[in-house]
């Protein structure tokens, strides 16, 4: 009998131990080779101006996660509402995961460069996160940007030359540490209650994809 009754408790140690792991073991992320938009011909290097008036270029991003944005500061109903959500799920994530988030860096890029000057964009982009950067340039180089990002911009004339529009595509790229396009970024999902909606979205890819 003390036998028996040994070899059963070391059969339900042994049981338990197999179990413990599985028990423990969280969600895995999928590898970056699986992300939606790998091995796209998206994104390219690029030498543009921040907000503070320095030169910066793609490569220095390298290693690096990024959120790129392309739009203009005078957007009437697009551009803010999705950094809005852009840089309200990024927030999100930077409490709930706050060394990964540190390797994000979020990015909007001006299609309008005659109106969005640093200045401007110094004013536009801290509006969201105290770390985003924005990007201006020539003419040349805001166009050559967007043909490497793949993005669509063009001038729609208003009633004076000044109150011009800028259509322009709608497409927030989540990019990987090596500079290569990993998904688009979920910015403009409406929000249907308080645990859902764009930011919550764009949480849950940063956790996907980030790591």
């Amino acid at each position: 009998m003390c036998g028996a009754a040994m070899n059963k408790t070391i059969l339900t140690a042994l049981s338990a131990a197999l179990l413990l792991p599985a028990c423990n073991d969280g969600p895995t992320q999928p590898p970056l080779s699986a992300a939606p938009l790998a091995g796209a011909a998206i994104g390219g290097e690029f030498t543009l101006t921040d907000q503070d008036g320095k030169k910066r270029t793609w490569k220095e991003f390298d290693g690096q996660y990024r959120i790129v944005y392309f739009g203009y500061t005078n957007c009437p109903d697009i551009c803010t509402p999705d950094m809005q959500n852009l840089m309200a799920g990024l927030k999100a994530f930077e409490k709930a995961s706050p060394d990964l988030a540190a390797k994000i860096q979020p990015i909007f890029i001006t299609v309008d460069p005659t109106r969005d000057t640093p200045a401007v964009l110094k004013q536009f982009v801290s509006a969201f996160h105290p770390r985003a950067i924005g990007l201006t340039g020539s003419d040349t180089e805001i166009a050559d940007a967007t043909k490497k990002f793949a993005v669509f911009s063009s001038r729609v004339e208003g009633s004076t030359p000044e109150s011009y529009l800028m259509s322009h595509s709608q497409t927030p790229y989540l990019m990987g540490p090596d500079g290569k396009p990993l998904a688009i970024m979920p910015a403009d999902q409406p929000k249907t209650d308080v645990n859902e909606g764009a930011p919550k979205l764009v949480e849950a890819k940063l956790a996907k994809w980030v790591r």
